[in-house]
């Protein structure tokens, strides 16, 4: 589905759906469209209904207007006082879970946040099929209406950049949905192989490439698979010269059973997930030619699976990653730091302004922010202030989590440099991982987004985010790399 700008005249010409979206305590929000005779009328009618336009309600009526007798659908709010984007992208998911089997098309009066009402419609139509189909949607087409040729331009920017944001989104949501026989790190390779252009390289790298680059603690968690693991490096570079470069960096366990630190079979059932920081860094260069970002943009994800296989990895085992640095393995379940500490030696190779990893790291985020919001951690200020307020402008919740020194002592290993996992078992698991992945970006700018709670849910997160893979935090991405 397509949502596109649509001219006031074009919709006085036809008898096509509306909508209209409604404050508990405001009235009509961003309808300039409506004269005041029309608004009284439509009040009426809604009235009648007994909507009362609170969050996610819906009320439908028909009404002579804007030249038309047509189906008028009402989307409440909530109160003005605290709305916000999402609460538009909300109402607009509401709308579109209301009608999508039931109207054709649908014109949107609202010049209040249109990018997050187009979101919110895109997003929202989204559905994963690729094993079972659902009922068709009958809707084809929803337009948000351009209600003077003034607002024209900037509604037609606003609908582009959500076409954008919701198309990478959707890709991330697909790929983290797939079941995990079916997305093998080789599969991945092929599909970034995909995303070449004249302005992106892709580099595949194989088992014995990462040997020749000394990656053995990403080859280590490979050990227990017969599926060959690979890294790959995507480069984005502008058509005009710039001396800015970033690196985002993805977790790609495309199947966690915890090696042979055996998770129990309930903690497997979503373990599909736990590529959804590739999935992430993949989605971004899916559109990057598109967003057009004013600096040179590295994507590195390592994929494996990590399974208890005849050679897999023991606790006990000591790993050397790519910068020289041993590691004792103590828990084979903390795999995704092992395979992130080869990726982020190759992202500081780089030599990047700013590093950024996602990953789903551990269930103690999970524990400690819930579902709805991610942790976030680092060693510049500045970054950590850049991604938070992209995180904002998409409506995407972080909470900073502190590195603190203190802890450093629980993760020096016996026989090694490192041990993955801390001596104190319990505490600050989140805090631990972030600290563990430090030791390998060579003192560059980084943060690290833990995603654990917030790239797939069991339920319905939002009217726009159906259960499963959300694509978080692809928005924030998008945001943070269309700001630089």
């Amino acid at each position: 589905m397509n949502v596109t700008a649509l001219p006031l005249k074009t919709l006085e010409s036809d008898h096509r759906d509306l909508a209209v979206f409604v404050y508990e305590d405001a009235g009509f929000a961003g309808a300039k469209a409506l004269s005041n005779a029309a608004k009284s009328a439509l009040n009426a009618k809604l009235k009648e209904e007994g909507f009362k336009a609170g969050v996610k309600e819906i009320a439908r009526t028909d009404l002579n207007l804007l030249g038309r007798h047509r189906r008028v659908f009402a989307v409440g709010l909530g109160k003005k006082k605290g709305a916000t984007p999402e609460t538009f992208r909300r109402a607009a998911g509401a709308l579109l879970g209301a009608i999508r089997s039931k109207r054709e098309k649908i014109a949107v009066l609202c010049s209040e946040h249109p990018q997050a009402v187009a979101e919110g419609l895109l997003l929202a139509a989204y559905r994963y099929e690729e094993y079972k189909k659902g009922d068709a949607d009958k809707l084809a087409s929803a337009s948000i209406v351009a209600q003077n040729p003034a607002s024209r331009a900037a509604l037609d920017k606003a609908c582009a950049k959500a076409a954008t944001y919701a198309s990478a989104v959707c890709f991330a949501r697909d790929l983290v949905n797939r079941a995990p026989s079916d997305k093998t790190p080789q599969s991945l390779a092929t599909l970034a192989l995909t995303l070449k252009g004249a302005e992106v390289t892709v580099t595949v790298m194989d088992k014995a490439s990462c040997a020749t680059l000394g990656m053995g603690s990403f080859l280590g968690v490979a050990r227990g698979s017969q599926e060959p693991p690979v890294m790959v490096h995507m480069v984005y570079k502008p058509k005009a010269a710039t001396k800015k470069r970033v690196a985002i960096v993805g977790k790609g366990v495309t199947f966690d059973s915890g090696g042979l630190s055996l998770k129990p079979p309930q903690s497997m059932e979503e373990m599909k997930c736990d590529m959804a920081g590739a999935a992430s860094v993949l989605a971004v260069f899916k559109v990057i030619a598109e967003l057009k970002p004013k600096a040179e943009v590295h994507g590195i994800f390592a994929a494996t699976y990590n399974m208890p296989g005849p050679d897999a990895y023991k606790p006990g085992d000591v790993l050397t990653a790519m910068n020289g640095k041993t590691i004792e393995v103590w828990n084979t379940d903390a795999e995704g730091r092992l395979i992130l500490a080869d990726a982020l030696c190759l992202a500081s190779k780089q030599e990047p302004q700013a590093i950024v990893d996602l990953a789903t790291l551990t269930g103690a985020v999970v524990i400690a922010l819930g579902s709805k919001v991610a942790g976030i951690m680092g060693n510049d200020a500045r970054l950590l202030a850049q991604l938070r307020a992209a995180g904002k402008r998409a409506d995407e919740a972080f909470c900073e989590l502190p590195l603190v020194e203190d802890y450093k002592e629980n993760i020096k290993g016996n026989i090694a440099e490192l041990l993955n996992i801390s001596k104190v078992r319990g505490e600050a698991g989140s805090i631990i991982g972030g600290l563990f992945l430090q030791e390998f970006v060579d003192g560059k700018p980084w943060a690290h987004l833990d995603i654990a709670g917030t790239a797939f849910t069991s339920g319905e997160s939002a009217t726009y985010a159906p259960k499963g893979a959300t694509g978080s935090p692809v928005r924030t991405l998008l945001e943070w790399l269309g700001a630089l």
